[in-house]
């Protein structure tokens, strides 16, 4: 029985974390830290404001799952690797690759697992569209594309800080930090490789936040390139992902999924619950992975890497943005730490 803790108890915990790890046999949450009364009494385990009082009182842990906002996910996770615990952490996994190296460098030092909740992987649809690569019906993908809309930024609880992700002492950005992991780490998953460039345009379009609401970006790889747009103003909430290979190409709309290879085409359904943002369905698959990883002692583990990888692009992306939309190598091969 893996004994863990919560930092921060706010919808994703609440409503996606906690639910997937009650129906558990193999982990019990003793305790939750969140600095707003009334999260933490809705909360499991023993209570605490702080989670450096969390830290300091208890000494039974296995694992802490960092969700709170990003600002102050490297410095829960440093604190949590001294003390010997391994991490589950909420994307983005730190706001800057400097702290990023950080958090590999401790996971190597303190011999413990950091591990990024990145999800989007265990979505049942996007499952498959690992076995079509795998399958070589659409031979080897050269082109994605990664669209998703959403009609406002995903809200906070009521206790706390509703509109947090748009203000950015907390959130480190706009959709691009938020959100744009998920689609960065597909994008290595289905063209089985690292980029090298990033072009990017942000644009805020509701004026009364400091971050960006859209993202445009093209990715460049050594086997071919993919185009994401992330947008917060959209009509719609929807993902629509296309991935064009040498044989064929799959196109997935949310559940839906359309496979052409050798001239035929096929068409289906794979409930993935898009429409859930806890996304609880996926935690399940996500934290066996974080389990085999304690189990194996795999510390700096590729998720680790990608995550690393994700926040260089997300750093690059605002910076091409900064400079006029230039293209921009990125020049840290997470593949070397």
């Amino acid at each position: 029985m893996l004994k863990g803790a919560i930092v921060g108890f706010g919808f994703i915990s609440g409503k996606g974390h906690w639910p997937a790890f009650q129906k558990r046999d193999d982990v019990e949450i003793v305790a939750t830290a969140d600095f707003t009364d009334k999260r933490v009494q809705q909360a499991p385990g023993r209570h605490y404001a702080t989670w450096q009082e969390l830290l300091e009182k208890e000494r039974e842990l296995d694992f802490i799952d960092i969700a709170t906002p990003p600002n102050v996910h490297a410095g829960i996770a440093l604190a949590a690797l001294a003390r010997g615990l391994h991490v589950l952490c909420e994307k983005p996994l730190t706001t800057s690759v400097a702290e990023a190296k950080r958090l590999v460098d401790g996971a190597r030092a303190h011999r413990r697992v950091v591990f990024p909740a990145h999800n989007y992987k265990h979505a049942p649809v996007v499952k498959f569209a690992r076995q079509v690569i795998d399958s070589g019906r659409i031979g080897t993908v050269r082109a994605v594309t990664l669209n998703t809309f959403r009609t406002t930024h995903a809200k906070g609880v009521p206790e706390w800080n509703t509109d947090w992700r748009r203000d950015r002492k907390f959130s480190g950005g706009g959709i691009a930090m938020d959100h744009g992991s998920h689609s960065f780490y597909l994008t290595f998953d289905w063209l089985r490789s690292l980029p090298t460039h990033v072009t990017a345009k942000t644009l805020t379009l509701d004026k009364q936040w400091n971050t960006e609401d859209n993202l445009n970006c093209v990715l460049t790889f050594p086997t071919g390139f993919a185009h994401t747009f992330l947008t917060w103003t959209a009509g719609v909430r929807k993902v629509v992902y296309t991935l064009q290979g040498t044989k064929g190409a799959l196109v997935i709309d949310d559940d839906d999924w359309e496979l052409t290879s050798e001239g035929k085409v096929e068409k289906g359904v794979i409930e993935s619950d898009w429409m859930d943002a806890s996304h609880t369905r996926w935690f399940n698959s996500l934290f066996d992975q974080f389990k085999q990883a304690m189990e194996s002692g795999d510390f700096v583990n590729n998720e680790l890497r990608e995550a690393v990888a994700c926040v260089q692009i997300i750093e690059t992306c605002y910076r091409s943005n900064a400079e006029g939309s230039r293209e921009l190598p990125l020049t840290l091969d997470v593949t070397k730490l």
